[in-house]
């Protein structure tokens, strides 16, 4: 890239911040997750420690979500994949009107929210098990079933995308020929129409199963007084997070890259072998490198490394880094103790010294002595030497005479 074709420093600079914006947060969460730190951050740096793998191990909330949503992952692959077959099959062999009308149908539960068709999930399978008699420790109210259940409202229709896009591609003509040449439709679909579908089979169980573990709106209503992994993790952070989380982004990012690189080597592998370039390759002609390449030694080499490092990691003592670290902010909470002390002190001096400057005498008016001597003296009236003050005295009672 040059100048001409929109290379140079703004191009560079574009291409910086684009790149950061993207793996920013991931490189901060990785590096939060090896802080001592209680609280996930990367400045100041207090010690590196492996601990928060092992808080993220011992949290059996987490793990019993982690558990239900691989469960429930797996069971919406298997029932969410050959309903979206069905449907894909069923578009192919309808006319345009009834196949656009039957389209928007199926791929409508994609468009409703996640929250509406939680709820609706939740009194449907309500309202039928209360028509037929069934109490509440029965499976309409049993939250993984109606989890399940409300998943595979719309996550059948991904499949069913993802079918359909392999579908066009597929010559009708290889069907009929075999059905002209005495196979029955049942091997027609498994000799022909199976091998052909079968990378999209393995890319919408993929897509399925992602599309439940990572579900949330539709979860948080079915799953009840249940849990699931998302919705732990979304309690858990507000409640108060901790670098754990960052653990276990850590060890999400691991799976993926492994497996994005064991795909690669798949894929560059099948390539090489498919168009004969393997041979001519300097990778896939040398037999060491071919072995070391293989997807599985990959796979070998990666969870070898990950492995070791792990275990060179969980051998690191981080006890005495941590100690200093405490002590250093004793140290630092008793030097801004002492200071506080001393500067209250010093306002309590100033104060004492201000009081003794303004000892002024304060005036008995009402106006703050404002009018001096003009402020009117109260009127003095004489005591009488009786209790009552002389209301019953001699001649107060006695009727008046003109």
């Amino acid at each position: 890239m040059n100048k001409g074709t929109g290379g140079g420093v703004i191009a560079a600079g574009f291409s910086l911040l684009f790149f950061s914006f993207l793996f920013g947060p991931l490189i901060i969460m990785v590096i939060t997750a090896f802080n001592s730190s209680s609280f996930p951050r990367i400045t100041p740096w207090e010690c590196f420690t492996t601990e928060w793998f092992a808080v993220l191990i011992g949290n059996d909330r987490l793990m019993n979500g982690l558990a239900n949503s691989l469960f429930i992952g797996v069971g919406v692959v298997l029932i969410s994949v050959p309903i979206g077959l069905a449907g894909a099959l069923a578009l192919s062999e309808m006319g345009p009107r009834l196949r656009a009308a039957l389209y928007t149908v199926l791929i409508t539960p994609i468009l409703i929210p996640g929250v509406v068709l939680g709820i609706s999930t939740i009194v449907f399978w309500g309202a039928l098990g209360r028509g037929v008699g069934a109490d509440y420790g029965s499976i309409f109210y049993d939250g993984m079933f109606l989890t399940l259940a409300g998943q595979v409202t719309f996550i059948s229709a991904y499949a069913m995308l993802v079918f359909l896009a392999r579908l066009q591609r597929f010559d009708p003509t290889l069907t009929e020929a075999a059905l002209d040449l005495g196979a029955s439709p049942g091997q027609a679909f498994r000799k022909i129409l199976l091998p052909f579908l079968s990378p999209a089979i393995g890319s919408a169980a993929f897509l399925t199963f992602l599309a439940s573990f990572e579900n949330y709106n539709t979860t948080v209503f079915t799953i009840l007084s249940g849990n699931t992994f998302t919705t732990t993790l979304a309690s858990k952070v507000r409640h108060g997070t901790d670098p754990s989380l960052s653990a276990l982004a850590v060890i999400i990012i691991a799976i993926t890259l492994v497996g994005a690189m064991v795909h690669e080597a798949h894929t560059r592998r099948s390539q090489a072998l498919r168009d004969g370039s393997a041979a001519r390759s300097k990778i896939y002609g040398n037999p060491v490198l071919r072995v070391i390449v293989h997807p599985l030694c990959v796979f070998a080499i990666l969870i070898g490394s990950i492995s070791f490092l792990a275990y060179q990691g969980s051998q690191y003592d981080a006890s005495v880094c941590k100690q200093q670290v405490l002590d250093e902010k004793r140290a630092r909470q008793e030097q801004l103790l002492e200071e506080q002390r001393q500067r209250i002190k010093a306002q309590k001096e100033a104060a004492g010294a201000t009081e003794t400057e303004t000892s002024v005498k304060k005036s008995p008016s009402a106006f703050g002595g404002a009018f001096g001597g003009a402020a009117p003296k109260p009127v003095e009236t004489p005591k009488s030497p009786s209790p009552f003050g002389n209301a019953f005295g001699s001649g107060t009672l006695a009727p008046k005479t003109d």
